[in-house]
C-alpha cells in the first residue's frame, strides 16, 4: 500500500511527530478543538479502553452517525407505513396454531 507523507506540524512540548497515513483515500486529517475537561475524560477512557485517543474519538463519531443513520432509517419506514393493513393483519384468523415449543421463555 502506498503511504503519503502527512504535513510535519512544529512539535510542542512533548509531541510526537505525526504518522505516515496509509493511502490519502483512507483517512482525512481534522483538527479537533474540545474544551479542555471533555478532552481530559476522553483521554481517561480511551485509556481504560486501551486505544489512542484518535480511535477513541473515531469510534465515538462512528457510533454517533451510526445511531442518527439508525433513527433516520426508521422515520422514513414509520412514513411509508401502512397501519391500517398491519392492523388487518393482526386481527386475521387464519395461520397455524402454536407449535410445542414456541412457547415464551420466563
Amino acid at each position: 500500500m502506498k503511504t503519503i507523507p502527512v504535513k510535519k506540524m512544529p512539535a510542542k512540548s512533548g509531541r510526537k511527530e505525526p504518522k505516515q497515513v496509509k493511502s490519502a483515500k483512507d483517512t482525512s486529517i481534522y483538527p479537533l478543538r474540545l474544551p479542555r475537561s471533555l478532552k481530559n475524560e476522553v483521554a481517561r477512557l480511551s485509556r481504560q479502553d486501551g486505544t489512542s485517543i484518535n480511535q477513541f474519538v473515531a469510534n465515538a463519531v462512528a457510533a454517533k452517525v451510526s445511531a442518527m443513520e439508525t433513527a433516520h432509517f426508521f422515520q422514513d419506514r414509520q412514513a411509508r407505513a401502512d397501519f391500517k393493513a398491519f392492523d388487518r393483519i393482526m386481527k386475521r384468523r387464519s395461520g397455524q396454531t402454536p407449535q410445542p415449543g414456541d412457547e415464551l421463555a420466563e
